[in-house]
């Protein structure tokens, strides 16, 4: 496989400033297509090359509608704006889509997970389910970011590359304040060391370069260690990662006791039904939700349908 092909693939991903893990998913499936066709040049293939790999993953690999689709944005990103040679023509047997009701949390078994955790994990829960927040949006949370006056919280470039703004829920205020002390003393300390300059988009680092080592562009959620940024190989204080709070958030829906496949982002569904039924409108939940589509929120109204929309069993009357 062509090294340059791929060193093409992350120089257009740069400058079109996608996130590192956009990068990972596209290099990823760029590699297994050119595998999957015994390691020819893209170039030198085309509809029918792309219809047969896809068609694959559906068909032989039965991979579920999102990862086929990830799979064709990569390819198809690859064609247009790495190659310049956009295909027109693919018409792949897709993957089946989901009909499946998300995964929702009653009240009770929100606080009966929260129990099980301290901070900052409970913290970053307690958004999860009080701000509907995704995972990412959580550990991507700067300081300045966090409106204590206003109660809200402003969600920069979250899915789809759109800004939000979103409640702050009252309880969080008090330890989310001392979250911020925990990241201004972690700032503190790696100005010491010259390493207290955090990631910045990149036209914002070109525009504002003294801006990466103030307290305000800072992750809420630091994690306990530096590392090396794998784009720039600068030493710096990422955010909190991702698998950690996985890891802790199912532990604790285990030790919970209960018996649901729930996840980090069970807590975002529960979010959205539990306003729902609180009588809030649908229009205000997509908005807190950043949902461009109605009929995305609309999902959970289904959730409150009660067995057969509420219909009663003639088996309650025996």
């Amino acid at each position: 496989m062509s090294k340059r092909l791929l060193e093409q693939v992350k120089d257009v991903i740069r400058l079109k400033h996608y996130s590192y893990r956009t990068e990972q998913s596209y290099c990823h499936w760029v590699r297994v297509f050119i595998r999957y066709h015994g390691y020819r040049h893209p170039e030198d293939m085309a509809e029918a090359e792309v219809t047969d790999f896809l068609t694959w993953l559906a068909v032989e690999r039965e991979v579920a509608v999102n990862t086929q689709n990830l799979a064709f944005s990569s390819i198809m990103f690859l064609y247009r704006d790495v190659l310049k040679k956009p295909l027109d023509n693919v018409k792949a047997v897709r993957a089946k889509p989901s009909q499946k009701l998300p995964v929702v949390f009653t009240r009770s078994e929100v606080k009966r997970v929260m129990t099980e955790l301290e901070n900052p994990i409970l913290l970053m829960v307690q958004l999860l389910y009080g701000a509907g927040l995704r995972l990412m949006e959580v550990l991507r949370l700067r300081i300045k970011d966090v409106d204590f006056d206003h109660c809200s919280l402003i969600v920069r470039d979250g899915k789809g590359r759109k800004d939000r703004v979103t409640i702050l829920p009252e309880p969080v205020t008090k330890p989310l304040h001392k979250q911020i002390a925990i990241a201004g003393h972690f700032h503190a300390m790696d100005s010491e060391y010259d390493d207290h300059e955090v990631w910045m988009p990149d036209a914002l680092a070109r525009k504002y370069p003294s801006e990466a080592a103030s307290l305000h562009w800072q992750y809420v959620f630091p994690a306990a260690t530096r590392s090396i940024d794998p784009r720039s190989g600068k030493r710096r204080r990422h955010h909190y990662g991702d698998s950690g709070l996985h890891k802790q958030v199912k532990k604790a829906i285990q030790a919970a006791g209960i018996a649901k496949h729930a996840s980090c982002h069970t807590f975002r569904h529960s979010f959205a039904t539990h306003l729902l039924e609180d009588g809030y409108d649908i229009r205000t939940v997509q908005e807190l939700l950043g949902h461009k589509d109605l009929r995305t929120t609309q999902i959970y109204t289904h959730v409150l349908n009660k067995g057969g929309n509420a219909v009663r069993s003639p088996l309650t009357s025996i």
